[in-house]
């Protein structure tokens, strides 16, 4: 983790995964972040400028695929799955736990379907994140 990141965010002490993944601060931010990276990946992918908004479905798909979603309590709505990814990838962007390079060339490499890309991305987040586990 690059130390140096973490000056963007002193008042971001976030303890567990759990108060990451419910944040819904980070949820609004996360959803600006995913819709722009995913935009940028395709933009890579078919080298003509994109913009595109990426689906509940797709985030909650890789959601399931990548783990996250057995972290949140069991009847967790669609949409609020989405929000714990998008809670969770953004979190590693501004604690520099992965840069923004890295998520990209992730989706490029993945790039479909588009949730095997975000699926990948999480589970190298949690991998990276190391930080205690939901309790139950």
């Amino acid at each position: 983790m690059d130390e140096g990141r973490t000056f963007l965010t002193p008042h971001l002490n976030l303890s567990g995964l759990d108060a990451i993944l419910l944040d819904k601060n980070l949820a609004k931010l996360g959803d600006s972040y995913i819709n722009f990276l995913y935009s940028m990946a395709l933009t890579v992918i078919h080298g003509v400028p994109n913009g595109v908004k990426v689906s509940d479905r797709v985030l909650a798909e890789a959601a399931r695929e990548s783990g996250v979603r057995d972290l949140l309590p069991k009847r967790t709505p669609r949409g609020r799955v989405a929000d714990a990814m998008e809670s969770l990838i953004v979190y590693s962007l501004i604690k520099g736990y992965m840069e923004f390079e890295e998520m990209i060339r992730i989706l490029v490499e993945a790039e479909d379907p588009p949730y095997e890309g975000f699926a990948r991305i999480a589970r190298e987040i949690l991998r990276r994140l190391d930080l205690p586990e939901k309790s139950s």
